[in-house]
């Protein structure tokens, strides 16, 4: 059976709060209460490999507040809508789930946004790896900072 992307659904928010307990964030985040509003906004996504969840992503359509201003720099367009991608987890064992999400994600739209931590290290490798332009710093509603990319058109994952 091969890897399938489809769109979150209300009986998946277990085994999604499994794959997101398996990563990187703490202090409860993300909650069962985002991943749902992610659904309700036909955002929420998993990945599914064998007929298991192994990983999670929101793709949502923007406008998204947090973008609205980006300082020490600009987005490559500003103008057209686009999409963002948030909230991107998986199990450690569940290998090439970003170029899956990229290949999905811009097969859908071609002007995507996305950020991460200042020490997320891998997934600035990742996000610049996959074409993405760093364009400046956002600030969540929380003022935490975010490195914030662009990028425009698609092209073919990486080997």
């Amino acid at each position: 059976m091969s890897r399938i992307i489809r769109e979150a659904r209300p009986t998946d928010i277990a085994e999604i709060m499994q794959v997101m307990d398996a990563h990187q964030w703490g202090d409860g985040y993300p909650s069962e209460a985002v991943i749902t509003a992610d659904m309700e906004r036909n955002g929420g996504f998993v990945i599914v490999d064998n007929g298991s969840i192994v990983g999670y992503f929101a793709f949502l359509q923007s406008p998204e507040p947090t973008y609205a201003r980006i300082y020490e720099g600009k987005w490559i367009d500003d103008t057209q809508p686009y999409h963002v991608i948030h909230r991107i987890a998986s199990y450690p064992d569940a290998h090439g789930i970003f170029c899956s999400i990229m290949e999905f994600c811009f097969s859908n739209d071609e002007n995507i946004r996305i950020d991460t931590h200042r020490d997320n290290k891998i997934m600035q490798h990742n996000i610049l790896k996959h074409g993405f332009t760093y364009c400046g710093i956002i600030y969540l509603l929380s003022g935490d900072e975010r490195l914030a990319y662009q990028k425009s058109r698609d092209e073919a994952c990486p080997v």
